[in-house]
């Protein structure tokens, strides 16, 4: 079986699906889809996909895919997903999973009631090193694990349209925190979180978005059968990271630790003295010493994450990340805003009407 699938979108996350798809057997990259026409041109030429379209909807009606995958700004994330469920389409979205609660049910019941595969696209649940930690986690290697931090740090978006709180839903928290927040439930096993309280502010951004730039966010787990007592979740983020990326998950336990870094445990270590184009430093500047990124995508779980995908379409096994996890993921989002807004500790399940989550935070 070809599993022929579309993309939306054609920008950076869109450039990783492409690099993730075309090194996975059985699957065919058939086209791709985006309102910007020297975009979607030149990433049809770049990645040698036979088929072109400025509107998605004419992708969907096309008869030539079996599945999308949304990487496209995240205001469309819904829309998108609502229209590939009706025409049959199986569906893989990119991380935040919508701007609303609201959106991600509306996302979940059109899915189900079409019967087609909706994943939620973490990709660092699928990055060899972060699974490798989580591995260790689980065979009891560190012990009892009480403590996950995961942060992701840089110098800000790759896109525009992220400093744009209408289009985006807020600033690094939405950009970032969704991985930090999915990494840490994951290595919990998704146990219950109780309660979410966070620190969020704009320090070095503020000519360029309303957003948040830093955010610290402290999730803690309620007791389970592997967590008796219970666990502690830090998510990190920042767009206000001068020197280059810096992305770790960090696992504790009472008879051990692991500490996982990505961008540096992958990446050469460079001087130069005329800097240099770059695609995963984000960072202002390359010159003098850097870490220089080497195989983002794999490092970073993107054809694990489609391989994954598509063994899900091909045998109807459930997603390790469902849309219910994208949801939950957001649920602690908005919950954090308010935290931040309020100065409080905030209860889980947390239920808000909020268009955007960081509306909870920039209420007068």
């Amino acid at each position: 079986m070809t599993v022929r699938v579309g993309i939306v979108g054609s920008r950076f996350v869109a450039t990783l699906h492409a690099q993730a798809l075309r090194q996975i057997p059985g699957v065919e990259l058939v086209a791709a889809a985006s309102p910007t026409p020297e975009h979607v041109w030149e990433f049809h030429r770049r990645f040698e996909i036979p088929h072109a379209f400025g509107d998605y909807k004419d992708m969907l009606a096309s008869g030539l895919i079996d599945a999308v995958t949304v990487a496209c700004p995240n205001d469309l994330h819904c829309e998108v997903t609502i229209a590939a469920a009706a025409a049959g389409k199986h569906v893989l979205v990119d991380k935040p999973l919508a701007l609303s609660l609201a959106e991600c049910d509306r996302m979940i019941a059109a899915c189900k009631k079409a019967g087609v595969v909706l994943m939620y696209g973490e990709n660092l649940c699928f990055a060899p090193k972060y699974v490798r930690a989580k591995e260790l986690a689980d065979e009891g290697a560190l012990g009892e694990v009480y403590s996950v931090r995961q942060l992701e740090c840089h110098y800000g978006p790759h896109s525009d349209w992220f400093w744009d709180v209408s289009r985006s839903g807020g600033g690094v928290l939405m950009d970032m925190g969704c991985h930090s927040i999915a990494y840490c439930r994951w290595v919990f096993g998704n146990d219950p979180i109780d309660t979410v309280y966070a620190e969020v502010g704009n320090f070095v951004h503020k000519e360029r978005t309303r957003g948040d730039d830093h955010a610290v966010v402290m999730m803690r787990f309620a007791p389970s059968d592997r967590h008796p007592r219970g666990g502690l979740g830090i998510a990190e983020n920042s767009w206000a990271r001068t020197g280059g990326l810096d992305d770790r998950a960090e696992i504790y336990g009472t008879k051990g630790l692991t500490v996982a870094d990505i961008a540096r445990g992958s990446a050469l270590n460079t001087y130069s003295a005329e800097g240099y184009s770059y695609a995963t430093e984000k960072a202002p500047r390359t010159r003098g010493w850097t870490w220089t990124g080497y195989e983002e995508a794999w490092s970073y779980g993107f054809p694990q994450e489609m391989a994954h995908f598509v063994e899900c379409i091909e045998s109807g096994k459930r997603p390790m990340l469902t849309g219910e996890d994208g949801r939950a993921v957001l649920e602690v989002i908005c919950a954090a805003y308010e935290s931040a807004r309020s100065g409080r500790r905030v209860t889980l399940p947390f239920n808000t009407n909020a268009a955007r989550p960081v509306d909870l935070w920039l209420v007068e």
